[in-house]
């Protein structure tokens, strides 16, 4: 793999994991509404289904146009309506009657990893990158596995650094704002998770 490939890769999975999607915004809804520690165990979710679909790519298991159309449309729902209920629930929590979710307040144990594993593990756009776009940086005629492994890790670096940065820009947006004012902040970020469902129901496999 020539350089120049490597840092046009990294440059690209830079603009992706900036750009606001369904991992940001289930980082920054934990991280707004439960503590930055939430939202790094949310980070940590995400990049174990990035560490899976990489895994896949290595072992030539994924390849976007050999999936078949159900069981793509299967995946893309499934991320969809996850990320709905996610955000139809987040909606529904802040009417409900009684003081709000306090921002120190841990997480259940496992359900912010998980919750971050799910969403990413499910967007369907993280599979047409990985089956589609991430072959165009390796090269057939190098060892396959060690390219793929260098742009995996290459990909884990920038997007921890990333939601990181998102999740502590998030924690600290809750804990300054007022009790009152944060039920209208989870009101917020669940719309912007039934945007991000949207979002992913509209992917194709083109």
């Amino acid at each position: 793999m020539a350089l120049e490939a490597w840092l046009l890769f990294c440059l690209i999975e830079l603009v992706l994991c900036i750009k606001p999607g369904p991992a940001v915004f289930v980082v920054c809804s934990l991280a707004m509404n439960r503590g930055h520690r939430a939202g790094i165990k949310a980070t940590g979710g995400v990049i174990a289904a990035n560490a899976v679909y990489f895994a896949a790519a290595a072992s030539g298991l994924i390849a976007i146009h050999a999936l078949s159309i159900e069981v793509f449309t299967v995946i893309k729902w499934s991320g969809a309506i996850y990320l709905f209920w996610l955000g139809a629930q987040a909606i529904f929590r802040s009417f409900r009657a009684g003081d709000p979710v306090d921002a120190n307040e841990e997480a259940p144990r496992g359900s912010a990893f998980l919750r971050g594993f799910v969403t990413q593990g499910a967007n369907a756009s993280l599979l047409v990158y990985v089956g589609a776009i991430l072959p165009h940086f390796v090269d057939p005629e190098s060892p396959v596995v060690e390219q793929v492994a260098i742009l995996a890790m290459s990909s884990f670096v920038i997007e921890f650094g990333v939601l990181t940065g998102y999740s502590w820009l998030s924690n600290e947006i809750g804990r300054r704002s007022a009790p009152r004012f944060r039920l209208y902040l989870d009101r917020i970020g669940g719309a912007l998770l039934i945007a991000a469902a949207a979002g992913v129901a509209r992917v194709s496999r083109e």
